[in-house]
């Protein structure tokens, strides 16, 4: 077995399998909640749609979602002036203020993290964790390989 399989191996046994501490305190009980509202703080007012196909999730999955999130005050759902057909979802003030406390409890909690891990391990990190992500974003399992000239211009972007 070569490197490869080991690093793959490592991943998925011992990073992909298993939910931190923080991503579970992250999902409990949440149901997709935190995404939804955390999508809709970075991209303001979506169509369920688009929030469903940046989630990766079904529409129907968006919709019970949707569903809770309005109960609790989070999100309101508002015809589009100009076509009665389209719905778009947006924060409430209540929504908005959750969305920025979570995402500070997160930034306060990876830059922890990043403390323990010291300036050169975390810049070490950060530039293989960018590269992985790239290498990622242009290879799709069950299609050929990219190329050297797609992998230049991935770099490039």
């Amino acid at each position: 077995m070569g490197f490869e399989q080991e690093a793959f191996d490592e991943l998925a046994t011992k990073v992909w399998c298993h939910k931190s501490a923080m991503q579970r305190e992250v999902t409990r009980g949440s149901h997709g909640e935190h995404f939804v509202i955390r999508q809709l703080a970075v991209h303001g007012a979506m169509t369920p749609s688009q929030i469903a196909d940046a989630l990766r999730v079904s529409s129907g999955r968006v919709s019970t979602v949707l569903s809770a999130l309005e109960k609790k005050g989070m999100i309101v759902r508002e015809s589009d002036p100009d076509d009665r057909r389209v719905v778009h979802v947006r924060l409430t003030r209540d929504g908005e203020t959750t969305a920025r406390r979570d995402m500070e409890e997160m930034r306060s909690a990876v830059c922890w993290i990043f403390s323990q891990m010291g300036e050169r391990r975390t810049r070490e990190f950060v530039d293989l964790s960018r590269e992985f992500m790239t290498y990622m974003s242009i290879c799709r399992p069950g299609e050929s390989r990219p190329t050297a000239e797609e992998v230049r211009k991935a770099f490039e972007q």
